[in-house]
């Protein structure tokens, strides 16, 4: 099977559905642009004019409401926010609109919209563009929240989001965009509120998301080589969340680790945790424990920004507590937490 980025995999699965769905149309501000939203929206413009992919201004409540209206009456819009952050001043028209109108008309109405709001980390962005926030949105009746970790899962999440006929909520991590895996070429769709297993095991439930995986999954040769048998579960889907399928992989572990994006206070992984107490008590041989991010806003000094985030490190120590046993491994090793994911990382946008 062929290998795709991450951010081409979007691409691809908004250029196969503009492609069968006229009614779809494509607003954010720099998404004709040359460098088209990181390489996600290149082309499109030119491929279906500029009636249905067109540049917005900088007034995001206004454009979301504008783009609710027109929802309202048949058309898809998908809206992008460079960063998560521009999306707060929509919030009225995300929360207290798009998510509400099916539930106010007893179905009637739906509002069948894309936001497709982007994670900056690092290169200096500091308190105000590097914030996750996914728990916000996850915490609202009628929306629907999903967070892919692989370019497999965001075509094929995005696709089942433009299809859905409620307000669906696409957070992507920019340091993702030039990730690559394997994606058929084919249009698919993966079912929004069902979580993968990564890798089964025995000894210990690791769950996260987005971002974070790709930390976990860097600890796996460690685990691997002090015979500790985790089983790894990429949520996906954090509205609806598949509690089914951590309950179970819980419950013939009997450990759990959570590591999220963003800070665990009110965050998911502390949601998580209160479900699988709630609901399998007696099978925990151990306390849960969850990570995220520092209990301070992020830094713009690299030096403290790399202070605050979630290393290599701390997930494994997490795992040494829980499962009571010391790993072998050379702590001073384990690469350090950086500011940005690699070298060909030029800048923030």
């Amino acid at each position: 099977m062929r290998k795709l980025s991450f951010k081409n995999a979007i691409l691809e699965a908004t250029d196969q559905m503009m492609k069968i769905n006229k009614n779809i149309i494509l607003i954010g501000l720099g998404a004709p642009d040359p460098k088209g939203i990181f390489g996600t929206t290149l082309g499109l413009q030119k491929k279906y004019g500029s009636q249905r992919v067109f540049d917005s201004p900088t007034a995001e409540n206004a454009v979301t409401g504008i783009s609710l209206g027109a929802s309202l009456l048949g058309i898809r819009p998908i809206i992008t926010h460079q960063r998560v952050e521009f999306s707060l001043l929509a919030i009225e028209q995300i929360v207290n609109q798009a998510a509400k109108v099916s539930y106010m008309t007893d179905g009637r109405l739906n509002a069948p919209m894309v936001h497709r709001l982007i994670i900056g980390r690092g290169w200096g962005q500091g308190p105000q563009h590097s914030q996750s926030l996914e728990s916000w949105f996850a915490n609202i009746p009628g929306l629907k929240v999903i967070i892919p970790s692989t370019p497999n899962d965001v075509k094929g999440l995005l696709i089942s989001a433009i299809n859905d006929n409620n307000p669906v909520i696409l957070l992507e991590h920019r340091w993702l965009h030039e990730t690559t895996g394997h994606v058929p070429e084919d249009k698919y769709e993966i079912e929004i509120g069902k979580a993968n297993i990564l890798k089964k095991g025995s000894d210990i439930t690791i769950v996260s998301y987005s971002y974070m995986l790709i930390e976990l999954l860097r600890c796996q040769k460690v685990l691997e080589e002090n015979g500790i048998n985790a089983e790894i579960i990429d949520l996906r889907s954090l509205r609806p969340l598949d509690e089914k399928t951590i309950i179970k992989s819980v419950q013939k572990t009997g450990h759990l680790l959570t590591i999220e994006n963003g800070w665990t206070q009110c965050g998911v992984g502390s949601d998580i945790i209160t479900k699988v107490v709630k609901k399998s008590f007696n099978y925990l041989k151990a306390a849960p424990l969850n990570l995220g991010l520092k209990d301070v806003p992020i830094p713009s000094s690299k030096a403290l920004a790399n202070r605050v985030y979630v290393s290599q490190k701390d997930i494994l120590k997490s795992i040494e507590i829980i499962l009571k046993k010391k790993l072998n491994v050379n702590w001073n090793s384990l690469p350090k937490v950086q500011d940005t994911p690699d070298s060909s990382f030029i800048g923030p946008f």
